[in-house]
C-alpha cells in the first residue's frame, strides 16, 4: 500500500500484527502434520493444542474450541449441524449467517438494527444473532434477549479481540478483523453434542489438516491486543460530528455502537460514485460488507432497517484500526466535505 493512501477499511480486514507475523514465520518450522502419529506430527499436535488453550484463556472462553478457516466456516458448521427444532435470526445478519439459514425465521428489527423478541417459542430454538454489525457498528444486546432456554449462536467476527465474548452455546470468530492472517478462524461451542459430527480433524467436527502457523499468528494477534477502543470512541464521535455538520447523515446514531465502525449518508451522491472519489483522494473505505460490496447492491441491512433503496444506496462505511489517528480523521473529514460539496452543485 502506497504511504500517502489512508486506510479506513478495517472492517473489511485489518494489517496482521507485528506479533502475528512474526508467530507465523517461527511457526514455520512446525511443518509436520498434527495428526500424524511419529515424533515431528507430536511435537506439532502439542503445539497446536497449546495454542487451543492459549486462545480459550485470551479470550477466557471455557468451552471447545474448533480451528475453522475464518467466521465463514464456523458460521457453516455450528449453524448448518445445529441439533434444534428451529433457527431463529434476523435480517440484519452477514451473508454468511443468511446463506447458511436460508428458510429459518427471521425476526423484526427495529429502526436501529436491534432484534425484537419472537412471539411465537414454539420447540427447542437456535437464535443466530450477530454481536457487532458489520455494517453499521450497532451491538446487540445480547445479555438482555429473552431467550427461555433457547441456544444462542452469536456471530462475532467484528466483536471478538475488542469486546468482551457474550454469552453464548456457539460463537463464531475470524482472525483478521483483530491482527491476525485470513484464512483462520475458530468456533467456540459450550458443548460438542449440540452439532453433529462430520469426521475428520479437530475432534471430529472439521475435516482437514490444521493450518498451525495461521491458528499460531492468530493466536499471537490475541494476546496482543490492547484496549484502543476509548481512543477509537472520541475519534468516532468527532467523525460523526463532522458528517452531521456537513449535510451528511449517520447511521443509527443513538444506537450503542463499536467505536471502530460507522455509516454514513451523502445526500445526492450514490455509495459508487463515493468510492471512486474517496479512492482518487487515497482514503479506502467502503460500501457495507467486503463479502458483498463487489456488486455494490443496496444494503439489506439499511432495507431491513427502514431505510428507503434511494438512500440506503448513498451510504459508505468507515472502520477504524489501532493505528487510526486525529490527522487520519481530519483527512477523511476534508475529503468528505470536498466530495459533499460537489454532490450539491
Amino acid at each position: 500500500m502506497a504511504a500517502d493512501r489512508l486506510y479506513l477499511d478495517h472492517a473489511a480486514t485489518t494489517p496482521m500484527l507485528p506479533q502475528a507475523q512474526a508467530a507465523m514465520v517461527g511457526a514455520m518450522a512446525h511443518w509436520a502434520n498434527p495428526s500424524s502419529p511419529h515424533a515431528d506430527g507430536r511435537a506439532a499436535r502439542a503445539a497446536l493444542e497449546d495454542a487451543r488453550a492459549r486462545l480459550k484463556a485470551a479470550l477466557d472462553w471455557r468451552g471447545h474450541v474448533i480451528f475453522t478457516s475464518g467466521a465463514s466456516e464456523a458460521i457453516g458448521i455450528g449453524l448448518g449441524r445445529v441439533k434444534a427444532d428451529r433457527i431463529l435470526t434476523s435480517p440484519v445478519e452477514h451473508d454468511a449467517v443468511l446463506r447458511v439459514t436460508k428458510g429459518a425465521e427471521r425476526l423484526a428489527v427495529n429502526a436501529d438494527g436491534i432484534v425484537l423478541p419472537p412471539a411465537d417459542r414454539a420447540g427447542t430454538p437456535l437464535f443466530a444473532i450477530q454481536h457487532v454489525n458489520n455494517e453499521t457498528g450497532v451491538i446487540q444486546p445480547l445479555e438482555t434477549l429473552d431467550r427461555a432456554g433457547a441456544m444462542l449462536f452469536a456471530d462475532c467476527a467484528q466483536s471478538a479481540g475488542k469486546l468482551p465474548l457474550p454469552d453464548a452455546d456457539m460463537i463464531a470468530i475470524s482472525a483478521h478483523k483483530f491482527g491476525g492472517p485470513p484464512g483462520v478462524g475458530a468456533l467456540l461451542i459450550r458443548d460438542l453434542a449440540l452439532i453433529e459430527p462430520s469426521g475428520g480433524q479437530e475432534q471430529g467436527y472439521r475435516a482437514g489438516t490444521e493450518n498451525l502457523p495461521a491458528i499460531l499468528a492468530m493466536v499471537a494477534a490475541l494476546e496482543a491486543r490492547e484496549d484502543w477502543l476509548p481512543r477509537a470512541s472520541e475519534l468516532r464521535a468527532r467523525l460523526d460530528a463532522a458528517i452531521g455538520e456537513f449535510g451528511g447523515t449517520v447511521v443509527a446514531p443513538d444506537a450503542a455502537r463499536i467505536p471502530v465502525i460507522a455509516s454514513y449518508r451523502m445526500p445526492g451522491m450514490s455509495a459508487r460514485a463515493q468510492l471512486i472519489q474517496f479512492d482518487l483522494a487515497g482514503i479506502s473505505v467502503s460500501a457495507g460488507s467486503a463479502c458483498s460490496s463487489g456488486s455494490l447492491r443496496t444494503s439489506h441491512v439499511l432495507g431491513a432497517m427502514g431505510w428507503d433503496e434511494g438512500a440506503a444506496a448513498e451510504v459508505v462505511r468507515v472502520s477504524f484500526g489501532p493505528q487510526t489517528c486525529n490527522r487520519d480523521v481530519d483527512r477523511f473529514i476534508s475529503a468528505w466535505r470536498s466530495v459533499a460539496d460537489r454532490a450539491r452543485r
